[in-house]
C-alpha cells in the first residue's frame, strides 16, 4: 500500500519542484547541437540522464545507473544561485565551490528531512566522484560538452581559444575515470577535430 503523505511534506516537495524550475533560466555557454541557441542547465541535466541510460554498459565498473540518473538530475541544481561556470572559464575554484556547497544546503534544505538528505548527499558525492556512480556520471557531465563542441565546428572551444592539448587535459581524465571506452571514442573525435 502507498505511502500516506501529508500536506506539510507535499507543500515542501512542491516549493522544492517549483524552486528547481528556476533551472530553466541558467543558459550555459554551450549551444545546442544545430546552433540555433545555447541550452539551459535543465536541458543539460536531462540530455546526461539520457546519456547514462543509454551509455550504461560503456561502464568497466559495476555501477547502479538509478543512482547515476539521480546525480545527473541534480548536479546542477547549485546553479541556481551560483550560476553556470563553464569548464574554461578562469574563476576562483575555491569560491565557487563554496557558493555551490551554500546552494545545494538551501536548495535541498526545502525538501522534507529524509528526502532532501539524500538528493543532497547524492550531490555531494557527485561533486566528490569518488564512488563508481559518481564517476560515472563526472565522466558523462565532461563528455556531453565535449561532443557538442566537435558537433559545433569548436562551440565553446572556439570563443574560449582552447588547444587541443588543453582539451585533452580538461577532458580526458575525469572520462577515462568513468569509463576508458568513452575516453578513447571521444579522444578520437577530438583528434580529428583538431
Amino acid at each position: 500500500m502507498p505511502k500516506q503523505l501529508n500536506d506539510e511534506t507535499l507543500d515542501k516537495q512542491f516549493d522544492f519542484l517549483r524552486e528547481i524550475d528556476q533551472l530553466k533560466s541558467v543558459i550555459r555557454k554551450s549551444p545546442l547541437i544545430d546552433q540555433s541557441r545555447k541550452e539551459n542547465s535543465a536541458e543539460h541535466s536531462w540530455h546526461l540522464a539520457m546519456y547514462a541510460l543509454i551509455l550504461k554498459d560503456s561502464s568497466e565498473k559495476e555501477i547502479n545507473i538509478e543512482r547515476v540518473i539521480k546525480m545527473l538530475l541534480i548536479h546542477d541544481i547549485v546553479e541556481i544561485d551560483a550560476g553556470d561556470h563553464p569548464l574554461h572559464e578562469t574563476i576562483d575554484s575555491s569560491h565557487q565551490e563554496e557558493a555551490e556547497r551554500k546552494a545545494a544546503e538551501r536548495i535541498f534544505s526545502l525538501l522534507p528531512g529524509q528526502q532532501g538528505n539524500e538528493l543532497k548527499a547524492l550531490w555531494f558525492e557527485f561533486e566528490a566522484a569518488e564512488s563508481n556512480d559518481a564517476a560515472f556520471a563526472k565522466s558523462l557531465d565532461r563528455l556531453q560538452p565535449l561532443i557538442h563542441n566537435v558537433a559545433t565546428n569548436g562551440g565553446t572551444w572556439v570563443e574560449g581559444n582552447v588547444s587541443h592539448e588543453q582539451v585533452k587535459q580538461r577532458y580526458g581524465s575525469v572520462i577515462a575515470e568513468g569509463s576508458r571506452e568513452l575516453w578513447d571514442y571521444a579522444k578520437g573525435l577530438v583528434n580529428r577535430y583538431f
